[in-house]
């Protein structure tokens, strides 16, 4: 399988679209029933699921960013992408330091 944002044959993780944690919020339980935010998965490498979890806060990606199209339009997730898709599989980028919000 290739990963659902850069397109790269790596080791994939699932990434849940509407994070777990943010499951409990009144407005994401309004929006959702329980089978599809158990079901809303992405398949990503770990570059990126790093990247998207590093770029956004969890209810940002919640409310905002729930679907692999979404997640492309951000702007810097997809300046990523766009750097990353032309990387070898193999490649891991080194770590950059967190973004303080």
């Amino acid at each position: 399988m290739q990963c659902e944002l850069c397109g790269r044959r790596a080791p994939l993780t699932r990434h849940h679209l509407i994070p777990k944690r943010t499951h409990r919020f009144g407005t994401v339980r309004a929006r959702y029933s329980k089978a599809e935010l158990n079901s809303l998965i992405a398949h990503l490498c770990k570059a990126c699921h790093r990247h998207v979890h590093r770029t956004c806060k969890e209810r940002e990606l919640a409310v905002g960013y729930y679907s692999v199209e979404l997640l492309l339009a951000h702007p810097e997730i997809q300046q990523f992408v766009d750097w990353l898709k032309d990387k070898p599989d193999d490649f891991t980028p080194r770590l950059s330091r967190r973004k303080k919000t």
